[in-house]
């Protein structure tokens, strides 16, 4: 059976970005068609500056977050990176595969280090490394497929050179991974700069819609949301992002399937088009919220599901691991 793996950052609050961008099929599709492993990768949050009950806080909610979504324990495998040693394992031996200007080149690496010299501060040796942890976390697992959004292939491409070299140098030991990207929504954009992607960790969150928002506050989101100069309803992300984002979350919302560019043609004006946004967005979160509401009341429950989650993760990820440290030369322990 296929094998995947993808991980949620616990940097902020989960957006609407996040849920059509990944989490939804996750639930819908890849935890029923392959053998799934989904971890919330709290070591990865440490790259920057952070306030460590902020950490822990997050990541318990963004466990819990994807379990009212959907995700099925029975089905599926939920753990937290760090319960894994496995992850800080293997990700040394892979840092002593990849170069330093592999590291270098990583567009987010670019992007985040020039913000933090930025405001000041000094930059982590983690931010520069932690693609490898990224690749680490995928190649512990035997891992076949890596559903992203976008903003990770690079990341993805990373994790294969580093596997195939690997290979190249020590004999068979990963398999070698393809991402895989959802047709529609695959980037969700910020509804107030919609040239930039709805993150979780943005300073303002304006245009952004967190999956525990009220309902109120979704409509006043996307009612405000910056649209473009003109008044014709057209589907064009470069001439205009701002109703492409739009269109793009609504055709997500009606199904992956949904043809933006179709929906455009069913509106006149930018108004009505916002109407039908905040509607079909406040439907689709609204028995998440529920949900949500009901696992916060049960915490025990959401313990155990990360505790077995963490059982199962281990038991697949330290056969490949430990294969990995004999084919390098490690003394095995004794």
């Amino acid at each position: 059976m296929t094998r995947i793996f993808s991980g949620i950052k616990p940097t902020g609050h989960l957006t609407l970005g996040n849920y059509l961008g990944a989490v939804r099929r996750w639930v819908r599709k890849d935890q029923h068609r392959a053998e799934a492993l989904f971890g919330i990768v709290d070591l990865h949050a440490l790259t920057v500056e952070h306030d460590p009950a902020r950490v822990r806080r997050l990541s318990r909610q963004a466990a819990t977050l994807l379990l009212a979504s959907g995700l099925d324990p029975e089905r599926c495998t939920l753990f937290v990176q760090s319960h894994v040693d496995e992850h800080a394992r293997l990700s040394y031996l892979l840092e002593c595969v990849a170069t330093d200007g592999e590291m270098r080149r990583m567009i987010q690496y670019k992007e985040k280090a020039a913000a933090e010299r930025a405001r000041g501060g000094s930059v982590r040796l983690s931010l520069l490394t932690y693609p490898v942890l990224m690749a680490a976390d995928i190649l512990a697992y035997g891992t076949d497929e890596v559903p992203v959004g976008d903003d990770q292939a690079q990341h993805v491409e990373l994790t294969r050179d580093l596997a195939v070299r690997f290979n190249q140098r020590y004999g068979h030991t990963f398999t070698v991974p393809r991402a895989t990207h959802p047709r529609v929504a695959a980037r969700v954009m910020d509804l107030q700069d919609p040239r930039s992607k709805m993150g979780k960790s943005h300073e303002s969150g304006a245009g952004i819609v967190y999956l525990l928002d009220e309902p109120e506050a979704v409509r006043k989101k996307v009612m405000r949301a910056v649209t473009d100069s003109g008044s014709d309803v057209v589907y064009d992300r470069e001439a205009g992002p701002g109703l492409a984002n739009l269109l793009d979350v609504l055709a997500a919302c009606r199904g992956e399937e949904c043809d933006p560019a179709a929906v455009a043609a069913e509106y006149s004006s930018y108004g009505a088009l916002k109407r039908d946004v905040a509607d079909a967005v406040v439907e689709l979160l609204r028995p998440v919220r529920k949900r949500h509401a009901e696992l916060v009341a049960d915490p025990g429950y959401v313990d155990g599901v990360l505790r077995t989650g963490a059982g199962r993760a281990r038991g697949l990820a330290r056969p490949v691991v430990d294969r990995a440290y004999r084919a390098v030369g490690l003394l095995p322990p004794v």
